[in-house]
């Protein structure tokens, strides 16, 4: 049996898919029976590195979603507009499809799954999530048996990338920042990265299928790295601890707690040895308890794996029928909560005069934010950096106490306030 399959997008990602289809030996045996029948791109007459028919090429994207004898769409183009019209024209003719786009999934995925179940085909979202780790199909499957209660971890290589440089080098963002650009790690415009809106989409996407709830991105917290200074790493360093981007999503009374936060993570922690573009993801459930699962989180190869491991998966359903549907579509709505307690660490300005640490600990206790460590350092001149950590504590007793600390006159500047994991 053949299996014909429209491929939307010949970047990077849909040149890796293109590269293992047309040579498939040794690989899973179904893809012998798969056959390219067109590609989509915006120029048909850029040259390419994989040598193909050029006839299998279109601008008109139309064309590969409304023909009739393709079975499974791929789509790798990414963007949001037009590629959301072209996947919805998709499943709306009865095509099964395979996607590697987290921000159209985070963004329009309650209408695609919506539009699936009732037209009765696949919608496969491996790639979008953790690049090479099988974390989509660990949920949607492996892990049934489980009751989850948290899933955090790493799922962002360029600000990895970057963290680990300033850990490692004491370099600052921006200058690593455009080393990253340099090297293909981060876009011309790193704002979806540096943000914390990539990590926001992948968190999304992995708390509906850990929860099996619709999750909406409005109500993902978001913060990213543009606050952390090399004073911020070196500080957690001496206290113990690496910053990382984390994204997580926890179970906690009334609902869910969903969020992106630059957190200080211990260095005995598994994620802290998590470095430069690689991905890590951490998931508790009973019975199993905590696993981690790492490997690379981007790139060709790692994307274009988890796009032809759902593809062989529709194969599997379309030549072998019946089969266990795949696909995943949550039903009920998440209640998301906001934060409720955390562990923070806070940097401040001050004048470097007797009785500032004292001010400080005095709010800081007419709040009931108890306090695990607080120290000077860097003085010079008329000014000093205070460092404090809280133990864990009412995140809105926290800001009440920072929003009268900002009123003190001995107060300069205050520095980054993070989250401590």
């Amino acid at each position: 049996m053949t299996i014909k399959v429209g491929l939307l997008g010949m970047g990077t990602v849909g040149t890796g898919v293109v590269q293992v289809l047309t040579d498939p030996a040794g690989r899973h045996p179904l893809l012998q029976e798969v056959e390219i029948v067109k590609i989509g791109v915006r120029d048909t007459a850029k040259p390419r590195s994989v040598a193909l028919d050029p006839s299998l090429f279109t601008s008109n994207l139309e064309s590969i979603v409304n023909d009739p004898t393709i079975q499974i769409v791929v789509e790798v183009m990414g963007g949001v507009e037009p590629t959301r019209d072209l996947v919805l024209q998709a499943i709306a003719n009865n095509k099964h499809v395979v996607t590697a786009n987290k921000a159209l999934l985070a963004r329009h995925g309650e209408e695609i799954l919506e539009l699936a179940k009732r037209h009765q085909v696949y919608v496969m979202l491996e790639a979008s999530v953790g690049g090479g780790i099988p974390i989509v199909n660990v949920l949607k499957q492996f892990l049934g048996a489980n009751r989850i209660t948290s899933i955090q971890g790493i799922v962002n290589g360029t600000t990895n990338y970057i963290l680990t440089r300033m850990h490692r080098e004491g370099g600052d963002l921006q200058e690593i920042l455009a080393d990253a650009q340099r090297l293909g790690y981060a876009e011309a415009d790193p704002t979806a990265d540096i943000d914390g809106f990539d990590a926001a989409d992948k968190i999304a996407i992995l708390a509906s299928l850990a929860f099996g709830q619709r999750i909406p991105l409005s109500e993902v917290s978001r913060e990213g790295i543009r606050n952390v200074s090399s004073l911020e790493i070196a500080s957690a360093a001496r206290l113990g601890y690496v910053i990382k981007l984390i994204a997580r999503a926890q179970l906690v009374t009334g609902g869910l707690e969903i969020g992106v936060y630059p957190m200080l993570v211990p260095q005995e922690h598994p994620l802290a040895t998590i470095n430069g573009v690689t991905n890590a993801i951490a998931i508790k459930g009973d019975p199993i308890g905590e696993i981690v699962f790492a490997g690379p989180g981007a790139g060709q190869g790692a994307t274009a794996s988890a796009v032809v491991a759902d593809l062989i998966n529709v194969c599997a359903l379309l030549s072998h029928p019946p089969h266990p549907l795949l696909s995943y579509m949550p039903t009920t709505a998440a209640q998301v909560v906001p934060p409720r307690e955390n562990q923070f660490y806070a940097r401040f300005t001050t004048l470097d005069q007797p009785g500032v640490i004292g001010e400080l600990g005095t709010i800081f206790g007419r709040y009931s934010v108890s306090l695990e460590t607080i120290f000077q350092q860097n003085r010079s001149g008329k000014y000093a950096q205070v460092i404090v950590i809280t133990h864990t504590v009412r995140e809105a007793d926290f800001w009440q106490a920072i929003r009268e600390i900002k009123e003190l006159p001995t107060l300069q500047t205050v520095g980054a306030i993070l989250r401590v994991l």
